[in-house]
């Protein structure tokens, strides 16, 4: 079966870009998946941990046929491959992929919460997503999440 990921792709280390990019092509060749559509590619500041560089942001639809909890790791692989190192809790890093939606699947376990909260949270993790698709419906409150996310800000 396939299913719609939205994934949230983030960097401030190094040549953001580049990271992005790498990202994209190894997305491109990942088992049972195909990208099929990415968003604008934005600067944004730090929200949290404040003391580090803008980040260079984008969102990518992929169309795939793995399991949520399957891809997340296959994004955490990437991640390391990319020299992701988590030492600071929301402090720089090569590069970030975030699961922000995967079709209407709502989940909360230890490793993965569908969806994402930086959709509600952040509003341009909502602005990519909905640039990509304005009509998705939001898997918890089932009303279209550019009025939800609106209500969030």
């Amino acid at each position: 079966m396939e299913a719609y990921a939205y994934i949230l792709l983030g960097s401030n280390m190094g040549d953001s870009y580049r990271y992005i990019d790498a990202v994209i092509e190894k997305l491109s060749t990942l088992e049972k998946s195909k990208i099929i559509q990415q968003s604008s590619v934005i600067v944004t500041r730090p929200l949290e941990y404040t003391m580090q560089p803008d980040f260079v942001n984008t969102v990518v639809a992929l169309l795939t046929q793995l399991p949520p909890q399957t891809l997340l790791e296959k994004l955490q692989e990437i991640e390391l491959s990319l020299g992701r190192e988590r030492t600071i809790p929301k402090g720089p890093r090569t590069i970030d992929c975030d699961i922000l939606l995967y079709d209407d699947m709502v989940c909360t376990t230890p490793t993965l919460t569908l969806p994402h909260p930086q959709i509600y949270t952040r509003p341009f993790a909502a602005q990519l997503l909905l640039e990509i698709n304005n009509d998705i419906i939001d898997p918890r409150s089932h009303k279209p999440l550019r009025e939800v996310v609106l209500c969030h800000q």
